[in-house]
């Protein structure tokens, strides 16, 4: 087990979700990596902790928990966020397991494009969701296509901001393959910009991030996005 998470057994129960958080907060883009799972996985027999908060929100916002409508409402929502934040209790060598394989020379760009994914604004924990492009350059190893949606599927299941999603996405190829470079673009529609705040519901935000050849070659980057804009048609 590794010391993180060895903090976070010796943590009481009241400060354990800062605690999940804080350590959360202080992964850099490849520090994310090196981590055993934050969370330990959840017996779903054992009756979950979440379920009387929610039912106390219910409470305080002037419902009725116990109505026919609501009475399952704290079940259902606790279950709905140990999937939504599974990404904590993921483990980045389980879900590669073992897909690595020798790229036998092969040194030409590999794209997967429009990925979809669903995350959790970190500050107001309602839904963003878009789709991420993702390309590297093999150096000696290739990686099986499925487990680049898997790797996104790590980061987005947590409490998130796009831009650090972005970057872990692309440092966990980068600790995985070493490849000659990685790069990423994000699109999100985020729903905290749409149902509150400044209400703009046609808004979109993107983000990158370039590793290795990707930074310094700017033709190489401009192929990247003209080939995830429209395909690479002129």
């Amino acid at each position: 087990m590794s010391s993180d998470s060895k903090k976070l057994n010796e943590t009481s129960p009241s400060s354990a979700a800062e605690a999940v958080m804080e350590t959360h907060r202080s992964l850099g883009a490849a520090a994310a990596l090196h981590l055993a799972p934050i969370r330990e996985v959840r017996n779903p027999a054992e009756a979950d902790e979440m379920e009387p908060l929610v039912r106390g929100m219910l409470e305080v916002l002037g419902e009725e928990p116990e109505r026919e409508g609501l009475e399952r409402t704290p079940h259902r929502v606790a279950k709905a966020m140990r999937f939504l934040t599974s990404g904590y209790a993921a483990d980045l060598s389980e879900i590669v397991n073992g897909a690595v394989f020798d790229s036998e020379g092969y040194q030409e760009m590999v794209l997967v494009k429009e990925i979809e994914f669903y995350s959790l604004c970190e500050h107001h924990l309602l839904p963003f969701f878009g789709k991420a492009c993702v390309a590297y350059l093999p150096g000696k190893k290739i990686i099986g296509l499925s487990k680049i949606p898997r790797l996104l599927d790590i980061f987005a299941r947590r409490l998130q901001v796009q831009e650090r999603m972005t970057q872990q996405l692309a440092a966990s190829l980068e600790e995985i393959l070493q490849p000659r470079g990685v790069a990423v673009a994000v699109t999100g529609f985020h729903l905290c910009m749409a149902m509150r705040g400044v209400e703009k519901q046609a808004s979109q935000t993107t983000t990158t991030a370039f590793t290795g050849l990707f930074q310094g070659d700017r033709d190489l980057r401009k192929e990247f996005l003209s080939l995830i804009r429209d395909g690479g048609r002129s």
